[in-house]
């Protein structure tokens, strides 16, 4: 399923959502369910339903931030679950407890979104061509959850370098989806 922002109509979903359209927030589960779900099993596998849970509260609550002309919905859903998923295993973290997996990777779920598939599929691509500070930089923030501080404490990088290579790199990624020639120096 496609939502409404990717297909052109005039509201997205989570504009939908905002105004309070019930069925807005059943479409919103199903285009984005598998997207979030991915990544609360990679994240905190113990805790992913729970975690899924209170992602999908946080987007309904924060549906009328989503601006279409900073980036998709999907994006913005990725967003606020990465903060949530962060924030979250930093609580397991401090109860002591260790995730069950701290690098697991997951096939998009079946039936998934072809348009996500697409966009994931570029965005692979791109990653293949960074330079590999930069590739993994964006691997252990994205594949793991770890903030800038804990990948400059992970790699010895300083915390500026560690943000420039995640800025540059996710540029580069962001103009290959939007299909603009890039501006960013490598």
């Amino acid at each position: 399923m496609q939502s409404q922002a990717s297909t052109g109509d005039a509201a997205s979903v989570l504009m939908r959502v905002a105004r309070g359209d019930k069925s807005a927030v059943r479409e919103t589960l199903a285009a984005y369910g598998a997207l979030v779900w991915s990544m609360a099993r990679r994240l905190t596998p113990t805790e992913a339903e729970d975690a899924v849970q209170e992602i999908f509260v946080e987007l309904w609550r924060n549906a009328h931030r989503f601006d279409a002309t900073l980036g998709s919905e999907a994006a913005f859903i990725a967003t606020i679950a990465r903060r949530r998923l962060v924030d979250r295993r930093r609580r397991i973290a401090r109860r002591g407890e260790t995730p069950a997996s701290e690098n697991v990777r997951q096939m998009p779920a079946p039936g998934a979104n072809p348009e996500m598939c697409a966009e994931a599929s570029i965005a692979t691509r791109v990653l293949a061509t960074l330079r590999p500070e930069q590739r993994d930089v964006l691997l252990m923030a994205t594949c793991q959850g770890l903030s800038h501080d804990e990948i400059a404490a992970r790699t010895g990088m300083p915390l500026g370098t560690v943000k420039a290579h995640a800025r540059r790199g996710l540029a580069r990624i962001r103009a290959a989806l939007l299909g603009v020639e890039e501006e960013v120096s490598r």
